[in-house]
């Protein structure tokens, strides 16, 4: 049960891997989609494989987020932009990189919530807004005080949107996965003394997939959603349940 509008559902990180797969599975069920992205490339290829629209715009900044969704007309939205930051104790970590992960993480997220919740009350149709945490906000994990903190700050950033913009109509989640295993996690988490520990751990003692990721993403936005607001939702193999 989808049940899509005609207006577009904006999704940034785009050009990445949760992004571009969650762009193929909206394209797929019915669904108009603005991409926005870093990687010009990538989204320019993401456009000739499903039709999608593309928008260039820079999470840090306000003006550039305020300019690149003005009158562009929306019925949802997917923050999926996200800055890893570094692997750090509280005790070493880099208070720049902390903020840049706070920067693009946190607070780019509340910008595009602030500039397309605007446009989406204008419309008067309601809509749904799904924010990509992580199960790094959940619970604590070592070295991830940056992006934990940040994603903490999302699913706040969630709950208090959803109460603000119920009244027009418009669902707020989060979706706080586990780790997708690509090469930019494997450098990490792909480690047998990080890997195996926390899959032992897991429940489903296996690692995400993109595809399954990006598909709640696409229920959380669909008409089959439509009383469910304010959540974050584990899509971690039931690792934060243990």
């Amino acid at each position: 049960m989808t049940d899509f509008s005609p207006a577009p559902i904006l999704v940034t990180g785009a050009s990445g891997g949760i992004g571009g797969e969650t762009v193929r599975q909206l394209v797929a069920a019915g669904a108009a989609v603005i991409a926005a992205g870093r990687d010009a490339g990538a989204l320019a290829r993401l456009a000739d494989e499903t039709g999608c629209r593309t928008l260039e715009f820079d999470l840090e900044s306000e003006d550039s987020v305020a300019a690149a969704l003005e009158g562009v007309e929306l019925w949802g939205v997917v923050n999926c932009g996200g800055f890893g930051g570094e692997i750090a104790t509280p005790m070493e970590t880099d208070i720049a990189v902390f903020d840049k992960v706070i920067s693009i993480n946190a607070r780019g997220a509340l910008l595009v919530t602030k500039y397309a919740a605007r446009a989406m009350i204008a419309a008067g149709r309601g809509g749904a807004i799904v924010n990509v945490s992580s199960q790094a906000s959940l619970v604590g994990l070592r070295g991830h005080v940056s992006y934990g903190s940040s994603k903490a700050a999302l699913d706040n950033i969630t709950r208090v949107s959803a109460l603000e913009l119920g009244p027009h109509g418009i669902r707020v989640n989060s979706v706080n996965p586990t780790v997708v295993m690509t090469p930019m996690s494997a450098w990490y988490w792909g480690r047998p003394e990080v890997e195996g520990p926390f899959l032992e751990t897991m429940p489903l003692g296996r690692w995400a997939t993109e595809a399954e990721i990006a598909a709640p993403i696409v229920f959380l936005l669909s008409a089959g959603a439509s009383m469910i607001s304010g959540v974050t939702l584990p899509i971690d193999g039931g690792f934060t349940a243990v």
